[in-house]
């Protein structure tokens, strides 16, 4: 696997967990608060969010770093 391509797939990965464990665990307190079964919720709502954000992040990733840079006059 080129280098620019691992780097993209690890990228995604990686942004994934952190942006949707901290979406996830404010979501799931707003919704249903401090609960006995909190982390039991917020498990299933991650897993589920994780598996459908990390391909959403992987494919439009580079859609969103070109608008970025035609909305700002810069080179992509």
């Amino acid at each position: 696997m080129q280098a620019q391509k691992k780097f993209h797939l690890v990228f995604s990965l990686l942004m994934g967990a952190m942006m949707i464990f901290l979406m996830t665990f404010v979501i799931t307190e707003v919704n249903v608060g401090w609960c006995a079964d909190f982390f039991q919720v917020w498990g299933k709502a991650f897993a589920i969010a994780y598996v459908v954000g990390v391909p959403v992040i992987f494919f439009l990733a580079p859609v969103a770093r070109k608008l970025t840079g035609r909305l700002l006059g810069m080179p992509v």
